[in-house]
């Protein structure tokens, strides 16, 4: 595992527990559909399922991890979770589905900043 690997399965650890944290149900990570790409965590909220995307930058390395979700980003979420939902063989739920952001800061010194954004997509 390089160091850019280490580095966003960091990430995700911190988002998991973010997310568990205020309530949410890990229903999966790093879930791969075909050569369509990942979801990073598929959870559930209430009766609302999320699909996660969680981007990690260093301090200062790259643009704000909060800027990471394009449409054409959030055009390619919205087509994994519908073939998340099409694998899992799980109903649409009837929260619908929500396209969520956990941007991750780490500083050069202290505790990571993490911002969950829902429904950015």
């Amino acid at each position: 595992m390089n160091r850019t690997q280490a580095l966003g399965r960091y990430g995700e650890e911190l988002a998991t527990r973010r997310l568990t944290a205020t309530g949410m149900h890990i229903l999966a990570r790093n879930w791969r559909c075909g050569r369509s790409g990942e979801i990073d965590i598929v959870a559930r909220d209430g009766d609302t399922l999320v699909i996660c995307e969680v981007k990690t930058r260093r301090h200062g390395a790259y643009e704000h991890p909060m800027a990471a979700v394009t449409p054409t980003k959030a055009e390619r979420l919205r087509r994994l979770a519908a073939c998340w939902l099409d694998r899992s063989g799980t109903p649409a739920p009837a929260g619908g589905v929500r396209i969520d952001l956990v941007g991750i800061v780490l500083p050069r010194k202290g505790a990571p900043v993490l911002t969950h954004a829902q429904g950015v997509a």
